[in-house]
């Protein structure tokens, strides 16, 4: 009896996140339980209540199925052509502790356009926490700032906010610029956030705000804030990219009204939130270097006995510090020592003597974990054609050599395409962990620069984090996450329901196969609601699916497969491209460039690097094997199989053809028909394959034991394979499902000319390349050193290089090396 190792889709979806994200997080929940034991003791009476029981298991549940996946895209330009390849690095963290996370084998992306509808889309495979891919940008294309975004099965579960996304410029070249500038259709946007949450009558609060035009970016402003009666409580001017704040008390219900005067002369007005009538506020004071001290205030004590209030502090879910003090004459303060506060944002929340949560605010700290890249070129400047060489080194924060898994682009600057916007580091620190668009995240990332920690801190209040969500910890029940890891590859989804009423259909066995020479047959059964789920490791490549049921016991079903992107987008605004006279000599180069490259490079440009998978079937190696051009050709498959192949008994019965299988272990024949294949689609009707023609089939194998597939066991299996692998003509079952199906996107291979002849130098071929390197997996290693080499092409100029990487220990760095580029005598 023969068994396939593995298990049903049923019993791994149960274990996934029960075992996968357990033993990802098992350090974390220690310290995260450990922290929770602690805080049941800070006193006898707080440690004895229910509710406090009740936020000690709900918070240890809730972080058990909440493990945090981040990815981060390396992107090698900002701005592309239309016919130009986009060339990309994922790399994948956990998200509490940044370091690479081995969860995942699959990571989605997408292009959209500015009404969230995809324009490319790709599935890139993931190993040992990094994948690599590209996208073949259409010519079809309009003008216009698109979104990148990268995202996970598992990530699918939270919001779509905490996907990777970054916006890029594409122009095509092919169709005419609408460079036009419209009327002045500018609408601005004006948002208040108390501190803590809410503003209560009678408490001082301060007030952070963002002013923000149609496409998301900050502008400058200022104003005052005015009471029922016109009075002025407050002024304000904004610090950095459109945010800043004030303090004020607000004196009663009427309502708040902030006039914002903006740089263009209009004027905007905006209500603030309403004011409470009771309630609580919070205030946090930075400007000592060793501690922070929180400071809270409530109208609600007034005649009543002093109540005990709860701070709650803890850094992306783990690394926790709780604290308690008595809240007299209506104010209590905390203090935190700061050198206690994991680096990065903390979650900063105040429970009132109910344990109910009634302020929080974030705070950050600077990170001093810091992968540093250096990369010395061999030369100050460059001619054309010329070689690069690079010497790079990594190191950690204690500055020892470490090893690190870096990626790498060179590319031409010029008045289109500038510097990256996003790196690796304040993208995983600061802005993966933040709701909405964030202007040069870098910025903030400056030590000692007294304008940077000011707005910062108003970075924080405007935009605050939302991973962490202490209504769904206090829920009666943690609800299983309806997306579960892709551990071993693509999970493909799909649906059976009834073909006359369309209601949901259980317990049906379904097939998924893609033809081919490589046989691959995946199977699953519906659950109560009609859901399957087949697991397709090594899925890669456009291929046809054929999915179906036995139709010889299943024949009133429909099939449905689902696709694996996601249908929710994030609330994110795209400004509209806007291109100047001045730099349509640099389109029409980038035209060029273009043109150029696909002309005389196109072929070097679609080498692929074939991934390394199990060419043998699923099934392994067979018991018996037939190559038929080896044997005497009959021209009727009755013939091949009675004379030629002992393992495959062939009876005639009412209804037809039936194979009974060699049980060769009991030296019998199984009594039911084996499973039988043709380029590795099931076929259930005998007297089909019967009635193929022989001549077309290649090999065939077969199994003479029983084989265990998963849940399903089949009584031998017979397998036909044509010389294409292309079912050669075989009818289908019409209630078959046939759809064609991308998997895994085969990597393709960066290309650049080498010159190290004098007659490749000397060649008449142009080389025109924008982008002269890419090299999406560069690995240092233990000594933190690696020699890179390039060469320059035909287009001297300014170039940057964009060095992107992230250690073991979740060490995150990047590096800019600006190079010159003169043309050759």
């Amino acid at each position: 009896m023969r068994r396939k190792n593995n298990r049903s889709q049923v019993e791994k979806n149960e274990k996934l996140v029960l075992l996968k994200t357990k033993y990802c997080k098992l350090a974390e929940y220690t310290r995260l339980l450990g922290f929770l034991f602690f805080w049941l003791t800070i006193t006898p009476s707080f440690g004895q209540t229910d509710s406090l029981n009740r936020i000690s298991r709900q918070f240890g549940q809730y972080q058990q199925h909440h493990l945090q996946e981040k990815l981060f895209m390396h992107l090698d330009r900002p701005l592309y052509v239309g016919g130009e390849t986009m060339w990309f690095k994922i790399y994948t963290v956990d998200g509490a502790t940044n370091k690479p996370l081995h969860l995942s084998k699959v990571a989605y992306v997408e292009v959209t356009d500015k009404e969230n509808q995809w324009v490319l889309q790709a599935k890139i495979a993931l190993q040992d926490g990094a994948g690599h891919g590209s996208l073949v940008v259409p010519v079809t294309l309009n003008s216009g700032n698109y979104t990148v975004r990268a995202y996970t099965n598992w990530m699918k579960n939270n919001s779509p906010e905490f996907y990777f996304q970054q916006p890029i410029t594409i122009v095509n070249t092919r169709r005419p610029l609408d460079n036009k500038p419209g009327k002045d259709s500018v609408v601005y946007a004006a948002q208040f956030f108390p501190e803590g949450g809410h503003l209560v009558q009678g408490l001082k609060s301060k007030v952070a705000f963002k002013i923000t035009d149609n496409s998301g970016k900050g502008v400058d402003a200022a104003g005052e804030v005015t009471d029922a009666n016109g009075n002025t409580v407050a002024q304000f001017q904004t610090l950095k990219f459109g945010m800043g704040n004030f303090s004020f008390t607000p004196a009663g219900p009427e309502p708040y009204r902030a006039l914002i005067r903006l740089p263009n002369g209009q004027t905007l007005t905006r209500n603030l939130p309403p004011a409470q009538a009771q309630g609580y506020v919070m205030h946090l004071d930075d400007s000592s270097p060793e501690n922070i001290k929180i400071a809270v205030h409530s109208s609600l004590t007034s005649g009543s006995p002093a109540e005990l209030l709860y701070l709650l502090a803890h850094t992306r879910g783990s690394n926790a510090i709780a604290k308690s003090e008595i809240l007299a004459q209506g104010q209590v303060s905390f203090t935190l020592a700061k050198n206690a506060l994991a680096e990065g944002i903390s979650h900063l929340t105040i429970f009132n003597s109910r344990k109910q949560p009634v302020c929080e605010r974030l705070y950050f700290k600077q990170p001093t974990q810091k992968l540093t890249i250096q990369a010395k070129p061999d030369k100050n400047q460059y001619a054309t054609r010329q070689k690069v060489n690079l010497d790079l080194t990594a190191s950690s924060t204690s500055g020892t050599a470490t090893p690190a898994n870096l990626s790498m682009a060179v590319y031409r600057l010029d008045s289109l395409q500038t510097p990256p916007g996003t790196d690796i580091r304040s993208y995983l620190w600061l802005t993966s962990d933040l709701i909405g668009n964030i202007e040069n995240p870098a910025f903030y990332f400056q030590e000692g620069n007294i304008l940077a920690h000011e707005a910062l801190d108003n970075l924080l209040l405007t935009q605050g984090w939302r991973r962490f969500r202490w209504p769904e910890i206090f829920a009666k029940s943690q609800p299983v996450p309806e997306f579960i890891p892709e551990v071993n590859g693509p999970l493909i989804r799909g649906k059976v329901t009834e073909r006359a009423t369309g209601a949901p259909a259980p317990n049906i066995t379904t097939y998924l196969a893609a033809p081919g020479k490589h046989i691959r047959l995946y199977n699953a059964t519906s659950n109560a609601g009609g859901f399957i789920q087949f697991e397709a490791k090594d899925f890669y490549g456009p291929k046809e699916i054929v999915v179906q049921s036995n139709f010889s016991k299943d024949s009133l079903y429909h099939f449905e497969i689902f696709s694996p992107f996601s249908p929710k987008y994030a609330a994110r605004l795209l400004p509209t491209l806007r291109l100047t006279e001045q730099q349509r000599p640099e389109i029409a180069l980038r035209h060029l460039q273009m043109e150029v490259q696909e002309a005389y490079y196109d072929k070097f440009q679609r080498l692929v690097k074939l991934p390394t998978v199990d060419s043998l079937a699923f099934y392994g190696t067979p018991d018996e094997k037939y190559l038929l051009d080896n044997f005497t050709r009959f021209k009727v498959m009755e013939e091949v199989m009675r004379e030629y192949v002992p393992g495959v008994m062939v009876r005639i019965r009412k209804g037809g053809f039936h194979f009974l299988t060699l049980d060769r272990i009991n030296k019998t024949f199984f009594q039911q028909n084996p499973m039988v294949l043709l380029d590795g689609v099931p076929v259930f009707d005998i007297n089909k394959i019967m009635a193929f023609d022989p001549l077309k089939i290649h090999k065939l194998e077969v199994i003479t034991s029983r084989y265990f597939h998963g849940p399903q066991l089949y009584e031998g299996l017979v397998s036909y394979t044509t010389y294409d692998g292309d079912l050669a003509g075989f009818p289908l079952d019409a209630r078959a499902l046939l759809q064609e199906y991308e998997g895994l996107q085969i990597p393709r291979e960066f290309y650049a000319p080498v010159y190290d002849t004098s007659q490749q130098q000397q060649s008449r071929l142009p080389d025109l390349r924008n982008l002269l390197y890419w090299a999406p997996q560069l690995k240092i290693g233990a000594n933190g050193k690696q020699p890179v080499g390039f060469y320059t092409s035909d287009q001297d100029g300014d170039y940057l290089v964009v060095i992107q990487g992230l250690s073991q220990e979740g060490q995150a760095g990047s590096v800019l090396i600006p190079l010159s580029v003169k043309r050759s005598l």
